[in-house]
């Protein structure tokens, strides 16, 4: 298999920087509030299914962030027009927590070049009441404390202790970015649930059994606000099942791009 390829865009206006790897039907990969994760084992079994495109979110790792941009609506539009850029069609848009509210927002606004939806572990919308915490405050909560929510086998959160300065600046940055396009309203857009008629294509939700970040119970609320959705879970496996447990991840995404 080829080694991931980074490359460099113009999306209407702004740069995009990505990795592209495999051969075949597009894979477009949105990744969380974590920051990229370009050479994740999980994206090389994807590769085996098709062109797998990663693009890195403005303001995350080294990437640019118009001084414009402020809003996972802003986001959408961007990778709207990435599609175009690139000439992809018939996409399978593949979206995890953030990146999955993302996936969300592009397809109620267009799915004229996107052929399915998987949303892995995404936030997004608010399914309880107003004083009820659908979300777990990634920014409030103590690192340590956080991994627990993250991951089901503590072993496989990334150690931050020896990180470079230039890598820990890279961990700071993510952060900062994630605040920007997460907070107020937390996590979520008020009006999109009464969008979510508007996705078209078939949707696939994944989620870690274990997720302590956004539980199954969350997922579960979200998959049956979109119309002909399907949601199944993974076991032994957190807020990142793609990561704890890759193989059964892409076991299921195959399955599912396999479907006519």
């Amino acid at each position: 298999m080829n080694a991931p390829t980074a490359k460099d865009v113009l999306a209407g206006q702004v740069p995009v920087s990505y990795v592209e790897l495999g051969q075949g039907p597009p894979i477009l990969y949105l990744h969380g509030a974590g920051g990229p994760v370009p050479d994740a084992p999980f994206l090389k079994l994807l590769a085996e299914h098709g062109r797998v495109i990663a693009p890195t979110h403005p303001g995350f790792g080294r990437a640019v962030l118009p001084d414009w941009m402020d809003s996972i609506d802003d986001l959408a539009y961007v990778y709207l027009d990435l599609l175009e850029e690139l000439d992809l069609r018939d996409v399978t848009v593949i979206g995890h927590s953030m990146g999955g509210w993302l996936a969300a927002e592009i397809a109620v606004k267009s799915t004229a070049r996107i052929a399915r939806l998987i949303l892995v572990d995404a936030v997004g919308i608010k399914v309880s009441d107003r004083n009820t915490r659908d979300i777990a405050d990634i920014f409030a909560t103590a690192p340590a404390d956080l991994q627990k929510l993250v991951f089901y086998d503590l072993s496989k959160a990334p150690d931050l202790s020896g990180l470079s300065d230039e890598a820990m600046e890279i961990v700071a940055r993510n952060r900062e970015a994630s605040a920007l396009y997460l907070w107020e309203p937390y996590a979520h857009n008020p009006k999109l649930p009464r969008r979510l008629h508007r996705i078209r294509v078939p949707v696939l939700f994944i989620w870690g059994e274990s997720d302590g970040l956004v539980t199954p119970a969350y997922g579960q609320a979200f998959s049956e606000r979109v119309p002909g959705s399907h949601f199944t879970v993974i076991l032994k496996a957190g807020h990142v099942p793609q990561v704890e447990q890759p193989d059964e991840f892409v076991k299921l995404v195959a399955a599912f791009l396999s479907k006519r």
